[in-house]
């Protein structure tokens, strides 16, 4: 699985794990010069606190389109160490 911002391949896995409807994809194998760190946290009522990062990609940030947990809740394990995308990051095999 690929996963592309603006025709730009951010993250690439033939590991993913799908979780409501979301590919998680480990976090090794994201194509880190893309990936800033960001302030926003939300919480899931079943997998805990999620961080977020920005994307830059050609020069523009995207702010907050890429979410993981980093100490999920019990039951929510198969995220650990994984980071899934929003609607405008194109998600193909």
């Amino acid at each position: 699985m690929k996963a592309m911002l603006n025709d730009t391949v951010i993250a690439e896995s033939s590991d993913t794990v799908v979780v409501e409807g979301n590919h998680y994809f480990p976090q090794s194998s994201l194509v880190r010069e893309h990936f800033v760190g960001s302030p926003l946290h939300t919480r899931c009522p079943w997998k805990g606190e999620a961080s977020y990062y920005t994307v830059r990609v050609d020069g523009q940030d995207h702010a907050n389109v890429a979410w993981y947990y980093p100490t999920p809740m019990k039951g929510a394990e198969s995220v650990s160490d994984r980071v899934a995308f929003w609607k405008n990051v194109k998600v193909v095999a």
